[in-house]
Protein backbone atom coordinates (compact mmCIF):
# COMPACT_ATOMS: atom_id res chain seq x y z
CA UNK A 1 0.00 0.00 0.00
CA UNK A 2 3.05 2.54 0.24
CA UNK A 3 4.16 1.55 -3.16
CA UNK A 4 0.57 2.36 -4.23
CA UNK A 5 -0.12 5.64 -2.50
CA UNK A 6 3.73 7.08 -3.57
CA UNK A 7 2.58 6.31 -6.98
CA UNK A 8 -0.79 8.36 -6.66
CA UNK A 9 0.93 11.23 -4.61
CA UNK A 10 3.48 11.47 -7.42
CA UNK A 11 1.18 11.46 -10.32
CA UNK A 12 -1.39 13.75 -8.67
CA UNK A 13 1.85 16.55 -7.85
CA UNK A 14 3.30 15.83 -11.39
CA UNK A 15 -0.53 17.23 -12.52
CA UNK A 16 -0.49 19.88 -9.77
CA UNK A 17 3.01 21.42 -10.63
CA UNK A 18 2.09 21.70 -14.21
CA UNK A 19 0.29 24.75 -13.72
CA UNK A 20 -0.79 25.33 -17.62
CA UNK A 21 -2.78 22.24 -17.77
CA UNK A 22 -3.64 22.52 -14.17
CA UNK A 23 -5.93 26.13 -14.62
CA UNK A 24 -6.81 24.96 -18.75
CA UNK A 25 -8.85 21.84 -17.04
CA UNK A 26 -10.45 24.05 -14.14
CA UNK A 27 -11.30 27.12 -16.18
CA UNK A 28 -11.56 26.45 -19.30
CA UNK A 29 -14.92 24.42 -18.70
CA UNK A 30 -16.39 27.31 -16.81
CA UNK A 31 -15.77 29.34 -19.53
CA UNK A 32 -17.73 27.49 -21.65
CA UNK A 33 -20.86 27.45 -19.62
CA UNK A 34 -20.89 31.01 -19.10
CA UNK A 35 -20.15 31.27 -22.90
CA UNK A 36 -23.11 29.18 -23.87
CA UNK A 37 -25.35 30.60 -20.82
CA UNK A 38 -24.54 34.45 -22.26
CA UNK A 39 -25.01 33.14 -25.62
CA UNK A 40 -28.23 31.06 -25.60
CA UNK A 41 -29.83 33.80 -22.87
CA UNK A 42 -32.15 35.09 -25.69
CA UNK A 43 -35.65 33.46 -26.76
CA UNK A 44 -34.22 30.96 -29.36
CA UNK A 45 -35.39 30.13 -32.16
CA UNK A 46 -39.22 30.62 -33.62
CA UNK A 47 -39.65 26.78 -34.87
CA UNK A 48 -42.70 24.50 -33.43
CA UNK A 49 -41.50 21.51 -31.87
CA UNK A 50 -44.40 19.00 -31.64
CA UNK A 51 -44.86 15.64 -30.63
CA UNK A 52 -46.78 13.18 -32.07
CA UNK A 53 -48.24 10.11 -30.68
CA UNK A 54 -50.64 7.79 -33.12
CA UNK A 55 -50.49 6.95 -36.79
CA UNK A 56 -50.65 9.98 -38.57
CA UNK A 57 -47.07 10.65 -36.67
CA UNK A 58 -45.31 8.08 -38.82
CA UNK A 59 -47.27 9.88 -42.19
CA UNK A 60 -45.50 13.16 -41.11
CA UNK A 61 -42.60 11.72 -41.10
CA UNK A 62 -42.29 9.84 -43.98
CA UNK A 63 -43.22 13.09 -46.29
CA UNK A 64 -41.32 15.69 -44.62
CA UNK A 65 -41.19 18.48 -44.91
CA UNK A 66 -44.62 18.99 -46.42
CA UNK A 67 -46.74 16.01 -44.39
CA UNK A 68 -48.84 16.21 -47.56
CA UNK A 69 -50.08 12.29 -46.48
CA UNK A 70 -51.21 13.74 -43.27
CA UNK A 71 -54.78 14.76 -42.59
CA UNK A 72 -54.32 18.24 -41.25
CA UNK A 73 -52.43 21.30 -42.70
CA UNK A 74 -50.52 22.18 -39.48
CA UNK A 75 -48.48 19.23 -40.09
CA UNK A 76 -47.62 20.12 -43.31
CA UNK A 77 -45.98 23.86 -42.14
CA UNK A 78 -42.37 24.46 -42.94
CA UNK A 79 -42.33 25.49 -39.58
CA UNK A 80 -42.76 23.13 -37.18
CA UNK A 81 -40.77 19.78 -36.46
CA UNK A 82 -42.30 16.74 -35.77
CA UNK A 83 -41.08 14.24 -33.52
CA UNK A 84 -43.23 11.06 -33.22
CA UNK A 85 -43.91 8.59 -30.12
CA UNK A 86 -45.08 4.91 -30.69
CA UNK A 87 -45.64 3.80 -26.99
CA UNK A 88 -43.05 0.65 -27.78
CA UNK A 89 -41.14 2.19 -24.89
CA UNK A 90 -41.17 4.56 -21.74
CA UNK A 91 -39.05 7.16 -23.30
CA UNK A 92 -41.66 7.58 -26.41
CA UNK A 93 -45.08 7.00 -24.70
CA UNK A 94 -47.52 9.34 -24.21
CA UNK A 95 -46.71 10.54 -20.95
CA UNK A 96 -43.14 11.15 -22.26
CA UNK A 97 -43.99 13.59 -24.35
CA UNK A 98 -45.95 15.57 -22.00
CA UNK A 99 -43.52 15.58 -19.40
CA UNK A 100 -41.29 17.51 -22.38
CA UNK A 101 -43.93 19.81 -22.80
CA UNK A 102 -44.21 20.80 -19.27
CA UNK A 103 -40.71 21.30 -19.32
CA UNK A 104 -40.63 23.47 -22.48
CA UNK A 105 -38.78 20.72 -24.63
CA UNK A 106 -42.21 20.70 -26.77
CA UNK A 107 -44.41 23.31 -28.07
CA UNK A 108 -46.81 20.97 -28.39
CA UNK A 109 -48.19 17.03 -28.55
CA UNK A 110 -50.93 15.65 -30.51
CA UNK A 111 -52.54 12.45 -29.95
CA UNK A 112 -54.33 11.72 -33.42
CA UNK A 113 -55.46 8.36 -31.29
CA UNK A 114 -57.79 10.29 -28.92
CA UNK A 115 -58.23 13.29 -31.03
CA UNK A 116 -56.49 15.75 -28.59
CA UNK A 117 -53.80 18.24 -28.52
CA UNK A 118 -51.79 19.86 -25.17
CA UNK A 119 -50.17 23.16 -24.79
CA UNK A 120 -48.06 24.60 -21.88
CA UNK A 121 -49.93 27.31 -20.76
CA UNK A 122 -46.35 29.18 -19.93
CA UNK A 123 -44.94 28.38 -23.33
CA UNK A 124 -43.87 31.32 -25.57
CA UNK A 125 -45.69 29.82 -28.47
CA UNK A 126 -49.24 28.50 -26.69
CA UNK A 127 -50.86 31.47 -28.11
CA UNK A 128 -49.97 31.63 -31.42
CA UNK A 129 -50.40 27.65 -31.52
CA UNK A 130 -53.85 27.99 -30.16
CA UNK A 131 -55.05 30.37 -32.88
CA UNK A 132 -53.21 28.23 -35.50
CA UNK A 133 -55.18 25.08 -34.28
CA UNK A 134 -58.73 26.60 -33.79
CA UNK A 135 -58.44 27.58 -37.38
CA UNK A 136 -57.19 25.19 -38.89
CA UNK A 137 -60.20 23.04 -40.43
CA UNK A 138 -57.95 19.64 -39.94
CA UNK A 139 -57.98 19.98 -35.88
CA UNK A 140 -61.82 19.94 -36.28
CA UNK A 141 -63.13 17.96 -33.54
CA UNK A 142 -59.33 17.90 -31.64
CA UNK A 143 -59.80 18.47 -28.14
CA UNK A 144 -57.76 20.72 -26.35
CA UNK A 145 -55.81 20.60 -22.93
CA UNK A 146 -52.98 22.70 -21.48
CA UNK A 147 -50.26 21.85 -18.91
CA UNK A 148 -48.12 23.38 -16.79
CA UNK A 149 -44.21 23.58 -15.50
CA UNK A 150 -41.38 25.24 -15.10
CA UNK A 151 -39.24 26.54 -18.10
CA UNK A 152 -35.71 24.37 -18.74
CA UNK A 153 -32.87 27.09 -19.99
CA UNK A 154 -29.99 25.96 -22.35
CA UNK A 155 -27.76 26.66 -20.23
CA UNK A 156 -29.41 23.57 -17.97
CA UNK A 157 -29.71 21.52 -20.72
CA UNK A 158 -25.72 21.94 -22.18
CA UNK A 159 -23.75 22.15 -18.53
CA UNK A 160 -24.11 18.51 -17.95
CA UNK A 161 -22.61 18.21 -21.53
CA UNK A 162 -20.15 20.59 -20.78
CA UNK A 163 -18.69 18.40 -17.91
CA UNK A 164 -19.40 15.05 -19.04
CA UNK A 165 -16.78 16.52 -22.04
CA UNK A 166 -14.36 17.94 -19.94
CA UNK A 167 -14.31 14.53 -18.10
CA UNK A 168 -13.82 12.57 -21.21
CA UNK A 169 -11.22 14.59 -22.22
CA UNK A 170 -9.08 15.13 -18.80
CA UNK A 171 -9.51 10.99 -18.45
CA UNK A 172 -8.93 10.03 -21.99
CA UNK A 173 -5.78 12.31 -22.35
CA UNK A 174 -4.78 11.93 -18.81
CA UNK A 175 -4.31 8.47 -18.68
CA UNK A 176 -4.23 7.29 -21.71
CA UNK A 177 -1.44 9.93 -23.44
CA UNK A 178 0.80 10.33 -20.48
CA UNK A 179 1.36 6.19 -19.90
CA UNK A 180 2.71 6.11 -23.70
CA UNK A 181 4.16 9.31 -22.67
CA UNK A 182 6.30 6.77 -19.57
CA UNK A 183 6.73 4.07 -22.01
CA UNK A 184 8.77 6.33 -24.47
CA UNK A 185 10.73 8.09 -21.93
CA UNK A 186 11.64 4.58 -20.36
CA UNK A 187 10.24 4.93 -17.40
CA UNK A 188 7.75 2.28 -17.08
CA UNK A 189 10.82 -0.07 -17.91
CA UNK A 190 12.36 1.60 -14.95
CA UNK A 191 9.26 0.85 -12.82
CA UNK A 192 9.36 -2.59 -14.24
CA UNK A 193 12.61 -3.42 -12.44
CA UNK A 194 10.90 -2.46 -9.51
CA UNK A 195 8.39 -4.52 -6.66
CA UNK A 196 5.48 -2.37 -8.76
CA UNK A 197 2.86 -4.50 -9.96
CA UNK A 198 0.96 -3.48 -13.37
CA UNK A 199 -2.05 -4.06 -11.68
CA UNK A 200 -0.91 -1.00 -8.77
CA UNK A 201 0.70 1.01 -11.34
CA UNK A 202 -2.67 1.26 -13.23
CA UNK A 203 -4.85 1.62 -10.28
CA UNK A 204 -2.61 4.50 -9.24
CA UNK A 205 -2.51 6.32 -12.09
CA UNK A 206 -6.37 5.90 -12.32
CA UNK A 207 -7.25 6.38 -8.69
CA UNK A 208 -5.04 9.67 -9.23
CA UNK A 209 -6.82 10.85 -12.09
CA UNK A 210 -10.34 10.31 -10.71
CA UNK A 211 -9.64 12.22 -7.55
CA UNK A 212 -8.44 15.04 -10.02
CA UNK A 213 -11.24 14.60 -12.59
CA UNK A 214 -14.32 14.88 -9.45
CA UNK A 215 -12.56 17.86 -7.73
CA UNK A 216 -12.75 19.86 -10.82
CA UNK A 217 -15.84 18.72 -11.50
CA UNK A 218 -17.33 20.18 -8.28
CA UNK A 219 -15.30 23.24 -8.35
CA UNK A 220 -16.59 23.77 -12.31
CA UNK A 221 -20.32 22.79 -11.59
CA UNK A 222 -20.20 24.29 -7.48
CA UNK A 223 -18.51 27.50 -9.56
CA UNK A 224 -21.03 28.07 -12.18
CA UNK A 225 -23.72 27.01 -10.12
CA UNK A 226 -23.31 29.81 -7.85
CA UNK A 227 -23.95 32.60 -10.88
CA UNK A 228 -26.50 30.88 -12.92
CA UNK A 229 -28.70 28.63 -11.07
CA UNK A 230 -28.81 25.75 -12.57
CA UNK A 231 -32.27 23.20 -12.38
CA UNK A 232 -31.33 20.44 -9.68
CA UNK A 233 -34.75 18.20 -9.88
CA UNK A 234 -33.36 15.03 -8.46
CA UNK A 235 -30.62 14.19 -5.59
CA UNK A 236 -27.39 15.39 -5.58
CA UNK A 237 -26.40 11.45 -4.55
CA UNK A 238 -27.35 10.35 -7.47
CA UNK A 239 -25.98 12.97 -9.80
CA UNK A 240 -22.22 12.23 -7.93
CA UNK A 241 -22.78 8.43 -8.38
CA UNK A 242 -23.51 9.33 -12.43
CA UNK A 243 -19.97 11.20 -12.62
CA UNK A 244 -18.39 8.32 -10.79
CA UNK A 245 -19.36 6.19 -13.19
CA UNK A 246 -18.48 8.48 -16.14
CA UNK A 247 -15.15 8.72 -14.98
CA UNK A 248 -14.49 5.50 -14.45
CA UNK A 249 -15.92 4.57 -17.82
CA UNK A 250 -13.74 7.14 -19.66
CA UNK A 251 -10.75 6.18 -17.48
CA UNK A 252 -11.14 2.63 -18.54
CA UNK A 253 -11.63 3.26 -22.21
CA UNK A 254 -7.93 5.54 -22.03
CA UNK A 255 -6.14 2.49 -20.51
CA UNK A 256 -6.97 0.30 -23.43
CA UNK A 257 -5.62 2.71 -25.65
CA UNK A 258 -2.20 2.75 -23.42
CA UNK A 259 -1.76 -0.43 -22.60
CA UNK A 260 1.04 -1.00 -25.56
CA UNK A 261 1.34 1.78 -27.70
CA UNK A 262 4.23 3.50 -27.61
CA UNK A 263 4.04 6.47 -30.05
CA UNK A 264 2.27 9.33 -28.50
CA UNK A 265 1.61 11.03 -32.10
CA UNK A 266 -0.21 7.32 -32.57
CA UNK A 267 -2.26 7.45 -29.22
CA UNK A 268 -3.07 11.11 -29.82
CA UNK A 269 -4.71 9.97 -33.41
CA UNK A 270 -6.57 7.17 -31.92
CA UNK A 271 -7.82 9.06 -28.63
CA UNK A 272 -9.01 12.29 -30.96
CA UNK A 273 -10.59 9.01 -33.19
CA UNK A 274 -12.87 8.02 -29.71
CA UNK A 275 -13.63 11.98 -28.70
CA UNK A 276 -14.55 12.72 -31.82
CA UNK A 277 -18.07 10.84 -32.33
CA UNK A 278 -18.57 11.26 -28.61
CA UNK A 279 -18.54 14.91 -28.89
CA UNK A 280 -20.70 14.80 -32.25
CA UNK A 281 -23.38 12.05 -31.55
CA UNK A 282 -23.42 11.98 -27.69
CA UNK A 283 -25.63 15.29 -27.57
CA UNK A 284 -23.16 17.07 -25.72
CA UNK A 285 -24.34 20.60 -27.17
CA UNK A 286 -27.71 19.44 -29.42
CA UNK A 287 -30.23 16.97 -29.06
CA UNK A 288 -30.61 14.36 -31.22
CA UNK A 289 -34.10 13.89 -31.00
CA UNK A 290 -35.92 14.18 -34.41
CA UNK A 291 -32.71 12.97 -35.89
CA UNK A 292 -32.52 10.31 -38.29
CA UNK A 293 -32.69 6.84 -36.87
CA UNK A 294 -28.96 5.87 -37.84
CA UNK A 295 -27.49 8.40 -35.58
CA UNK A 296 -29.42 7.28 -32.37
CA UNK A 297 -28.06 3.98 -33.36
CA UNK A 298 -24.82 4.95 -33.27
CA UNK A 299 -24.66 7.11 -30.61
CA UNK A 300 -26.65 4.59 -28.23
CA UNK A 301 -23.28 2.52 -27.19
CA UNK A 302 -20.94 5.48 -26.90
CA UNK A 303 -20.44 5.37 -22.83
CA UNK A 304 -20.55 9.63 -22.85
CA UNK A 305 -24.19 9.02 -24.44
CA UNK A 306 -25.34 6.86 -21.77
CA UNK A 307 -23.70 9.51 -19.26
CA UNK A 308 -25.79 12.60 -20.61
CA UNK A 309 -28.61 11.01 -20.42
CA UNK A 310 -28.66 9.89 -17.41
CA UNK A 311 -27.52 13.28 -15.61
CA UNK A 312 -29.62 15.00 -17.40
CA UNK A 313 -32.40 12.89 -16.32
CA UNK A 314 -31.36 13.71 -12.65
CA UNK A 315 -31.03 16.83 -13.46
CA UNK A 316 -34.20 18.10 -15.37
CA UNK A 317 -36.75 15.37 -14.60
CA UNK A 318 -36.03 14.18 -11.25
CA UNK A 319 -35.41 10.51 -12.02
CA UNK A 320 -33.65 8.21 -9.30
CA UNK A 321 -31.62 5.09 -9.34
CA UNK A 322 -34.39 3.11 -10.93
CA UNK A 323 -35.11 5.17 -13.33
CA UNK A 324 -31.86 5.75 -14.62
CA UNK A 325 -30.76 2.13 -13.95
CA UNK A 326 -30.38 1.06 -17.08
CA UNK A 327 -27.11 3.48 -17.87
CA UNK A 328 -25.66 2.75 -14.58
CA UNK A 329 -25.59 -0.65 -15.38
CA UNK A 330 -24.02 0.11 -19.08
CA UNK A 331 -21.29 1.95 -18.18
CA UNK A 332 -20.63 -0.21 -14.90
CA UNK A 333 -20.59 -3.28 -17.64
CA UNK A 334 -18.53 -1.18 -20.22
CA UNK A 335 -16.05 -0.46 -17.60
CA UNK A 336 -15.57 -4.34 -16.78
CA UNK A 337 -14.87 -4.89 -20.08
CA UNK A 338 -12.61 -2.47 -20.78
CA UNK A 339 -10.21 -2.55 -17.66
CA UNK A 340 -9.94 -6.82 -18.28
CA UNK A 341 -9.47 -5.96 -22.29
CA UNK A 342 -6.66 -2.88 -20.67
CA UNK A 343 -5.04 -5.64 -18.32
CA UNK A 344 -5.06 -8.33 -20.98
CA UNK A 345 -2.95 -5.81 -23.18
CA UNK A 346 -0.78 -3.72 -20.90
CA UNK A 347 3.18 -3.83 -21.25
CA UNK A 348 5.95 -2.27 -19.40
CA UNK A 349 7.86 -1.78 -23.06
Amino acid sequence: MKQFYAMVYARTMEFVRDRGTFFWNLLFPVFLVLGFAFAFSGSGNALFKVGTFGAPAQAALDSAPTAAAAPSSFLGIEQAQFIPYDGRSPDSSLEAALDKLRRHELDMVVDFQSQSYWLNALGKNASLLHRLLVADPGMAGFKEATVTGKPIRYVDWVVPGVIAMNIMMSCLFGVGFVIVRYRKNGVLKRLKATPVSALGFVSAQALSRFMIVMLTSIVVFAGTNAFLHFRMAGSWGTLLLVASLGIVSMLALGLVFAARLKSEELVNGLLNLATFPMLALSGVFFSLEGSPKLLRVLAEPLPLTQVLRAARKVMLEGAGLVQIGPELLYLGAFSAVALVISALLFKWE
